[in-house]
Parts: structure tokens; sequence; C-alpha cells
């Protein structure tokens, strides 16, 4: 049974044209910006607003100047919501020199949120949305605006053309290699690294390097971390030393193809050697690749980063270092198409594993049994979102939900006779 079907309502279009018109600017990187333009056709649903194409983030960390066509298949995104919402490639002319209401929607909004932003009407015809991130409540929603985001994630957020030919090329050359693979997404490169403040297994040079990067980043906003502290925490990436050792005591044999989907590896070779040491079989997008394919990706962040993407969804087995936006993109894609094997790490439970295994306090055994026991129940098997601890009210509640576009179980994953769906 199909969840996430065509509205049977098809949208208004001459009503439409005397609708308001809503202008997105995207924040992020790509996968923000996937899941915020996926909120967005849900919003201008709620609102009977005709969506103008987004604008994508060009002026962040990313400093990417890719486009919504160069990016993803524009004509398809438009004809696969046409039943629910108009979507157009620009503003009208007529309506370019009228003044806008210029929003930052709430984050994690709920309907009679956007229900009351209706009375912008009165004296607007374009609303600007400002940032797209997290503008819509993971739960509480009703049934139809929880699948018609699944539908424009998923769907209708097809990859453009040259990028869903390259993905397919580089699937396939992986699979003459080996008939399976694990993507890993390490996240070890420099500017997580320093934002996060995990300088552990880092020599005092490199430490001080991403100390004063982060100092000279304005919109990081804090500045002074205590690495120990958020490795305890559970808050540091998994280095690629910790990876190997994980990847062993899961019983993974030391011939396994391994995609490495990330950007650069901080340290590169250096800080690889002991993750290749345990699993030699390493692959990286540029192995794949000609440099000829890879030159128009080049200086575009977001557009390599949907060849990660799609090579990470149709992987035998995800894992990702770190629960960042693209690892939760990851494992939310890869449940909608049947709760495929995804890993998520424990990283608080496996840093004190760790660290009493460097210390001698574990035999190599018992560490191993110790961790296939913490991730018994974390290999992506279908669960309902996990709620926010008790007593947590307001913003921090949301903030410390699961994520809907990490897990859209039930709305958008139906039981059928043959299984999830």
């Amino acid at each position: 049974m199909v969840c996430v079907h065509v509205s049977s309502q098809p949208v208004n279009i001459k009503l439409c044209l005397s609708w308001i018109d809503m202008t997105v600017r995207c924040n992020g990187g790509l996968n923000q910006m996937r899941t915020g333009i996926a909120d967005m056709v849900a919003v201008a649903h709620i609102m009977n607003a005709t969506l103008v194409i987004p604008q994508l983030d060009k002026s962040s960390f990313w400093q990417d100047t890719s486009t919504f066509s160069d990016i993803f298949d524009e004509v398809h995104f438009i004809e696969s919501l046409q039943h629910d919402v108009r979507i157009v490639k620009e503003l009208p002319k007529e309506l370019e020199s009228l003044p806008r209401a210029r929003k930052h929607f709430t984050s994690w909004a709920g309907l009679s949120y956007y229900e009351e932003m209706t009375e912008l009407w009165k004296d607007y015809q374009v609303i600007h949305v400002a940032k797209s991130d997290a503008r819509l409540a993971n739960n509480y929603l009703p049934l139809d605006i929880q699948r018609l985001r699944c539908r424009a994630l998923y769907h209708a957020l097809r990859f453009s053309p040259s990028i869903e030919s390259l993905g397919k090329k580089l699937m396939e050359r992986l699979r003459s290699r080996a008939k399976r693979y694990i993507a890993l997404h390490l996240r070890y490169e420099k500017e997580m690294l320093s934002f996060t403040g995990c300088t552990y297994g880092l020599s005092n040079a490199e430490s001080e390097e991403l100390r004063v990067m982060r100092e000279k980043t304005s919109h990081w906003k804090i500045k002074n971390i205590n690495s120990t502290e958020q490795r305890i925490s559970g808050l540091c990436p998994l280095t690629p030393m910790e990876v190997g050792i994980f990847l062993q005591a899961l019983g993974f044999p030391r011939s396994t193809l391994i995609y490495i989907a990330a950007g650069e590896i901080y340290g590169g070779e250096r800080h690889l050697l002991e993750l290749k040491s345990r699993f030699p079989n390493i692959v990286f997008k540029e192995m794949l690749a000609t440099q000829e394919e890879l030159r128009t990706f080049s200086n575009h962040a977001s557009q390599t980063a949907a060849l990660d993407y799609i090579i990470s969804v149709e992987s035998d087995v995800f894992i990702p270092s770190h629960s960042g936006n693209m690892a939760r993109a990851v494992e939310g894609h890869r449940r909608f198409l049947g709760h495929r094997k995804t890993i998520t790490p424990d990283r608080k439970g496996l840093v004190e594993l760790f660290d009493k295994l460097e210390a001698r306090l574990l035999e190599v055994s018992s560490f191993y049994s110790l961790v296939n026991q913490l991730h018994k129940n974390r290999f992506g098997a279908p669960r309902k979102r996990g709620a926010a601890p008790l007593g947590i009210k307001g913003r921090a509640r949301s903030r410390l939900e699961e994520s809907f576009y990490q897990n859209p179980y039930p709305e958008c994953i139906c039981k059928s006779e043959t299984g999830m769906r």
C-alpha cells in the first residue's frame, strides 16, 4: 500500500492566480536545503500560496553558486507536485515591484501558526521567507501534510539529470569491484572538527589550527569548547581509527568494500592510516570518476554532496560517524525505501568502551561483545520517532525530538502484505 500517493484534489490554478506568491531563500548545505524545500512545499500548500522556485544558499560556509536547476530536476519538481501546490519558476513581473512581507517563520511551527500567517494576505501579495530550515513541526501535523513532505522530498526533489547520471555510473563502478559495499559518512573534515571543537587524536598544532579557524568564523557562536567533555558526551564524530575498530567489532571482514562519503579528510592519508590498516578496500569518488567527469562539479560542494547522497542511499549498509544533516537525511530516505540497513553508532557508549580498551581494562573479545550488545537495536529496524525527554517543553522539546526526515515512520511508510512500503 503506497502511503505518499498524489492528492486526489488537484490544486485550482484559476483560484491560485489570486493567491499570494511565496519566495524562499534556503539556508545551509545540501540536505538542510532539501528538507527545507520540502517543508516550504507543505507550508505553501497550507497557506494556499504559489511557491516560486526557491533560491539556494550561496553565501554560507560552502560558497556554492549552484542554482536550483543545477542541482535538481526543476521540471520534474514542478510537475510532480502540480496536484498539491502551484509552483512557478520565477516571480511574475507584475509582482516584482510590490512590497513584500519578509518573514522568519518560527522554527518547528504547527498547522495553526501557518493558518494565522494567512492574515498577511490582507496587506501583501508576496511573502519572502528568509530561512527554510526546520520551519515545520516534527509531529502532530495532519497525515496529508506529513505525506506531502515525503512526496516532496523523496519523489519531487529528484537530482538533475547530470548528477543522477554520474551517480548511477559511480554506483555501477563500485558494484564492479564488489557486489556489496558500505557507505561510510566519515565526518572528519577540517570545518567539522573546528566547529565541534573535537581534537582527540590530533597534534597540538592541528588543535591550534582548528581553534583559530573557529575564532575567525563569525557565524559560529560558541568559541571556547572543551574537547574532552565533547567527546565523553558523544558529541564528537568518530575518528577514522575509531571507525575501523568499530567495524571490526561488528564483524565486517577485512575485505569489505567501503565507500567514503565525505569532503576532504583533515590530515589526509596520515589520519586514514589506522582505518586503512584494518580495511584496505577503501574508495573515494575521486577514485571512481574521471577528472573530466568531476570537472563540472569542481567548487560546487552541494553537487558533489549529491553524488555522495545517491551512493549512500543505494548502499548495502550505511554508517555515519556523526549525526549531521546528511546522516539524518540518508537514514530517513533508507527507512522510506524499506528500512534499509543503517547502523547508527552510539558514540557516547563507544567512547567509554574505546577508552577502557585503550587502558587495557577490557579484553578485545569482551570489547567486541559489548559493542554488539550496545548496537543490537541500532541497525535501522522499524520504530517510531524518538520523543524528547519528559519535562522538556517549547522549542527545546522540538529541538530534542527525532527529526521527521530522519524517521518518517509511520506516516510515510505503510505495511503491506509483502512487508514495508
